[in-house]
This record gives structure tokens, sequence and C-alpha cells, in this order.
């Protein structure tokens, strides 16, 4: 199967990756439905909206920060490193990814469409305008927008919130043009990103699915392989490398 993904792939025009939770869970990142200690007597739901941080704006960002502080613990793993790989060794390659914890470019990815947004980023609550990458916030001193005035906050999407239409839009955009596309790690539950498998395939690419348990996209995919993508993304490519030599040397 790995030999004939990597055929593929030495022929496509433009590959379109998307990614879900499940990579980043390789790397031990929670969900954060699970949470314990200071936490676990809220949900996600009560602290990643607009209205609890303008409740409290200094719990929401304690509980940011004590989540950066968890991710920054981890690190890439193979499947992240297998696609800053993918991403060198094709001449069209898009990554859409639906986790905000920033592995990806950690690992060294550059063209990362990040549908929900990045934790390590922030903007302003007023007029969305972004502020410095990585900005250490104070919970009791928020800082304000250098252009409004208004509180900073997380640079992701809340829930009630609606996805940025120019980051959509281009997903979208590269699922129609793609002729190759892999859905690595995801559910194929939360929409709109689990249209764009559908869209992708819809249009005519061959559509491979990496995820241990099954999903409605299952059926649908060309190729099925039931594995974590830190285990079959590096054979993928070792079969890609191998295609190419045979392919130089006859």
């Amino acid at each position: 199967m790995y030999d004939r993904i990597a055929d593929i792939m030495n022929t496509c025009r433009r590959c379109v990756v998307l990614t879900g939770a499940g990579i980043s869970a390789e790397s031990g990142v929670p969900t954060f439905r699970g949470m314990d200690g200071l936490w676990n007597k809220y949900r996600p739901e009560q602290l990643a909206t607009m209205e609890a941080f303008q409740a409290d704006s200094k719990l929401v960002w304690e509980w940011y920060n004590w989540r950066r502080g968890l991710i920054e613990k981890v690190e890439p793993n193979p499947g992240h490193h297998s696609l800053v790989e993918m991403e060198a060794a094709l001449a069209d390659y898009t990554l859409v990814t639906q986790n905000v914890d920033g592995l990806h470019r950690r690992a060294g990815s550059k063209q990362v469409v990040e549908l929900h947004g990045n934790i390590h980023s922030s903007k302003c609550a007023r007029c969305q305008a972004v502020a410095e990458y990585g900005l250490k916030v104070d919970p009791e001193n928020i800082p304000a927008c250098s252009h409004c005035g208004g509180r900073i906050r997380p640079d992701v999407v809340w829930f009630g919130e609606s996805l940025d239409g120019e980051v959509i839009e281009a997903a979208f955009k590269a699922a129609e043009s793609a002729d190759l596309f892999f859905s690595i790690g995801t559910s194929a539950i939360v929409h709109p990103a689990a249209s764009l498998p559908v869209t992708a395939k819809r249009a005519g690419a061959t559509l491979v699915e990496i995820n241990p348990d099954r999903t409605p996209l299952t059926d649908m995919a060309d190729f099925y392989i039931q594995a974590n993508s830190g285990e079959v993304l590096p054979e993928i490519m070792k079969a890609y490398h191998r295609c190419r030599e045979a392919g130089e040397t006859s």
C-alpha cells in the first residue's frame, strides 16, 4: 500500500493534508476534555468563549497560560517531521490543521493553514489586530491593544465564533484543486473541516485516511491505514524516496 501511495505522490500536481487532534495526541498533547487539578471543575465550553473572557478575563488567561505551559513540554513527533519532509519533496503542498498547538510550525512546516488559530498567538478582543507571537500575558495585567486599546485575548477560535473567512476559503480552495488528499488523525465529524476531504474526493482526488479508529470518512477513502501517523508517515516517505530513486535510475 505504501508503494502505491508513493507512486501517486510522485505524479500528483497538488497534495493537501488535513490533520486533527490525533497527531498531537501522539506527542502527548492533552485534549483538555479530561482536565484535572485546579481546572477539573471547568469544562472547555465554560472558558473558551467571548462571554467568559468578558466576565473574567483573568481566569481565562490563567487557563490559557496553563495550557501553553503543557504544550511547551511536548515535542513534535515523527508524524509531524514526516510532513515537513513531504512539504520539501512536493512542488505544490498545503497543510491544513485543526490543531492550535503550533507543533507543525515547531517541526518546521511552512505552508500551514491553521483553521482554529494558534494558542501561542494573541489578538485584540475588540479590533482583532494580531499581537506579538508568543506574547507572555500576565493575567493580572492583560496588555492593551496598541491600535484601539482593547484587551488582548488568545488568537484561537472560541465556541460560538466563526472561522476566519480567508482561512477557511484558502483551505477549501486547496481541497478543490488537490489530486491527492491525506486526512490524518481527525474524527471527520467537526465541520467545516470535515467537509474538506469530501470536497477533495468529489473533485477527483485520491483520498488517504490515516487514523487508528474508523470515521465517517473511512468508507469513502481510497486508502485507509488503521494506525498512528507517527508509524505510517515515515514509511510512506521512505517509499516515496525509493520511488524517486527508481525513476532517476531507470
